[in-house]
């Protein structure tokens, strides 16, 4: 009897393959396959690696079609069924392939057909001859001498050499010098924190609020998703602690997301100071190998906590506990590239197929969460007075209407920055545009400099001497002369962190500053050096994109001051009002932490803008909850359920008779809506034109229905061929 499997392989066509099993090499057995494990196959003129997702004794295939497993990687499924279920569900949802999508769930090095067991661990150890050096004759060898030191008194492994930032050519000349040697040998599995949690640091005392919000999410049992809605400062994270410590002590895992790498550091710090257990983190910033590594210590329940970003979503916990989103409205858990996932809601699909409870936390929820929460779907907890001695912060707009500016500072923002920091305060200077200038003008005929491929200007970065197109890379050395008229005049237009920076250290020549934007902190631990030196008031003003607005605990900063934010007052996106009012709350939040007031002064040319005073007034909660009425009466997300799919071809006519097509095949009536197409607000990118095509549903299964009912049809539209296009299922960003 023949023996077939199903494989989902990573590509984007939405089917399965069968293939073959046929006996190894050397054998008359056939291999027992098993549902979730990786095989590898021959994919036209390439082999790929994927999953089986069925075992059946027949195949429609004629023999000449039929081709061969080539090998079984693993003897037992990847992943545990719950998180095999909810990614054959997010397929399902996302409109992609098994494949695409079960492949997104795994870490690179599994993708490339790495074992999935755990590996030997590496240590090092000193040997007899290095027993018997003095230290003291290294004393020309700091670096040596330091290490050995270490080494003599315990063997030291890979993960001690990177955590404790050791000298890596130092520990080479020790070990050809015959000092020291590396071994192997087998991990050994711990699990000694499900039995015996150790605790590093007394849990702080905690206010009513969090007391009460404490006792609710570790009174209930099972799934059950719940918004921790905190005002700035007010210490959710000592509510994650205190839940955490409750499901530590029953033996259980945690899963903890941040939206950005630079959160974790802190993250990671808090979380290891109160909990004497194994922390594993994922994000992009690792290698392969170690986010492999904390995937299979997350996996054999080694890491009792699992620190990581979006991705990290899908790590497999051997004993289940809790999944925690903080800052669960950030726009980073979704994901813009590829198969448009969003974290937070598969992390409610996860807590919810392993019986797990779900907690979202954010000072300013989305109004997805927001309208979940307000209709019960969600339970609702709400901390509304900041922890500690932390005070509220004193808020003020500077009207700048016909008020000169000096690199976009007014005279009453730099008189503040001046007495705050004369007090010995540190001030946070907010300015989400990053590099020197966002355009390069001719003074003489006024040409900006555009990019050649996108309909966007060129920003200048003058400390890397170049001009470059933020949409597509686009990038040159800075030109000696106008592109137009041929003039030398050629000055930089409008302000960017670097200019910014630039302009304080010259005004304030006696306080250092630090820039923190994507420029700055492009090298691995440059970011959590900044962090550090912040800390420790090495720097006394702060300048720095939305990289410095989410959930940094900067006690010593009493003034944040926001340059330039009527560029967020005004957008073709329906969401602008909602993420600027998110923004402006967090960057806000990063005053007056500790037990010095704060201030937050907002420069504007519109100070009488309504979103602006309606959030100055009443505070994100009421303003969210009036941007959720006016959404419901406009019929758009969350009320109705939106697709947004995006086409791009060399000739907009291309990509618009696709739309066309498409848009042909939907229905319309009063329960569902077609808007367009019309060209994407970049209508230029990387050299291709943009088009959109909005459909929005008032019930989520109608949406879904139609749609699976029309893609096989938009798949055969000769029209497919001649553009590339996607769909984006609950669009987070429209341009």
């Amino acid at each position: 009897m023949s023996l077939f499997v199903e494989v989902a392989l990573p590509v984007p066509m939405r089917q399965n393959f069968t293939y073959q099993v046929t006996p190894n090499q050397g054998s008359q057995t056939l291999p027992c396959p098993a549902i979730g494990t990786r095989v590898k196959v021959p994919f036209g003129r390439q082999q790929l690696i994927g999953l089986v997702t069925a075992i059946t004794d027949q195949c429609d295939l004629t023999p000449k079609q039929i081709k061969s497993v080539i090998e079984f990687i693993d003897d037992a499924p990847l992943l545990p069924d719950s998180l095999y279920k909810l990614t054959l569900w997010a397929a399902r949802y996302y409109f992609c392939s098994q494949g695409q999508m079960l492949t997104q769930a795994l870490p690179v090095a599994l993708r490339k057909g790495l074992d999935a067991a755990p590996q030997k661990l590496q240590y090092w150890q000193v040997t007899e001859s290095g027993e018997n050096i003095a230290l003291d004759s290294l004393k020309r060898a700091p670096a040596q001498r330091k290490l050995l030191e270490q080494i003599q008194k315990a063997p030291i492994t890979q993960d001690d050499v990177i955590s404790l930032e050791l000298n890596k050519t130092a520990l080479k000349t020790l070990e050809e010098k015959g000092w020291i040697e590396k071994r192997e040998k087998l991990a050994e599995l711990d699990l000694s924190w499900r039995t015996a949690l150790e605790l590093d640091e007394t849990p702080h005392r905690l206010n009513k609020e969090q007391a009460v919000a404490v006792t609710i999410l570790t009174q209930q049992q099972g799934y059950h998703c719940t918004l921790l809605e905190g005002v700035t400062g007010s210490g959710k994270t000592e509510v994650y602690l205190a839940v955490l410590e409750h499901i530590l002590k029953q033996g259980k895992q945690a899963l903890i997301l941040v939206p950005e790498i630079g959160l974790t550091p802190q993250t990671i710090n808090r979380f290891k100071r109160r909990f004497k257990v194994s922390v594993a983190v994922l994000h992009s910033g690792l290698t392969d190998n170690q986010r492999l590594e904390a995937w299979r210590q997350a996996r054999c329940g080694q890491a009792a906590i699992i620190i990581g970003t979006r991705s990290a979503l899908f790590t497999p916990m051997a004993f289940p506990g809790v999944i925690i989103l903080d800052e669960e409205h950030d726009s980073s858990f979704k994901q813009q590239e590829g198969i448009g996932y969003h974290a937070r809601d598969l992390a409610v699909m996860r807590g919810h197929l392993e019986s797990i409870p779900v907690i979202l936390g954010s000072a300013t929820p989305s109004l997805e969460t927001l309208q979940n929460a307000l209709n019960g779907r969600y339970q609702h907890l709400q901390l509304g007075e900041r922890a500690g001695n932390a005070k509220k912060v004193r808020q003020g707009i500077i009207d700048i209407k016909n008020l000169p500016l000096k690199a976009g500072m007014s005279a009453p923002l730099i008189n503040e920055i001046r007495t705050h920091l004369q007090a010995g305060n540190q001030v946070l200077l907010f300015l989400n545009r990053r590099g020197f200038a966002p355009a390069l003008l001719c003074h003489e005929c006024g040409h900006l400099h555009e990019c050649d491929r996108c309909d966007a200007f060129f920003t200048v970065h003058q400390s890397l001497g170049e001009i470059r197109c933020h949409h597509c890379g686009n990038q040159y050395a800075i030109p000696r002369q106008c592109h137009n008229c041929g003039s030398t005049m050629l000055m930089g237009q409008g302000i960017g962190t670097e200019q910014l920076a630039e302009a304080l250290q010259q005004e304030f020549p006696e306080y250092p500053v630090v820039r923190i934007d994507r420029d700055t902190t492009r090298l691995k631990g440059s970011l959590e050096n900044h962090l550090s030196a912040i800390h420790k008031g090495e720097y006394r003003i702060l300048v720095g994109t939305q990289m410095l607005a989410k959930g940094h605990h900067f006690p010593d900063v009493t003034l944040v001051g926001l340059l330039d934010v009527d560029g967020a007052l005004f957008s073709a996106d329906f969401r602008a009002p909602e993420r600027f009012g998110q923004l402006y709350t967090q960057v806000a939040g990063r005053a007056g932490r500790a037990n010095k007031p704060g201030t937050v002064l907002l420069q504007t040319h519109q100070s009488d803008n309504p979103i602006l005073r309606d959030l100055l007034h009443r505070g994100y909660g009421e303003f969210a909850r009036s941007q959720l009425q006016e959404r419901q009466m406009a019929l758009l997300p969350p009320a109705w359920h939106m697709v947004l799919v995006r086409a791009e071809a060399h000739s907009a006519l291309d990509a618009d008779n696709f739309l066309n097509a498409f848009a042909a095949l939907l229905p319309q009536d009063k329960e569902f809506e077609v808007i367009g197409p019309m060209p994407a607000p970049l209508d230029r990118k990387a050299g291709k034109f943009r088009r959109q095509l909005m459909f929005q549903a008032k019930h989520r299964n109608r949406l879904q229905q139609e749609f699976e009912r029309i893609y096989p049809l938009v798949e055969q539209l000769p029209e497919a061929k001649r553009c590339r296009w996607s769909l984006d299922r609950d669009p987070q960003d429209l341009l």
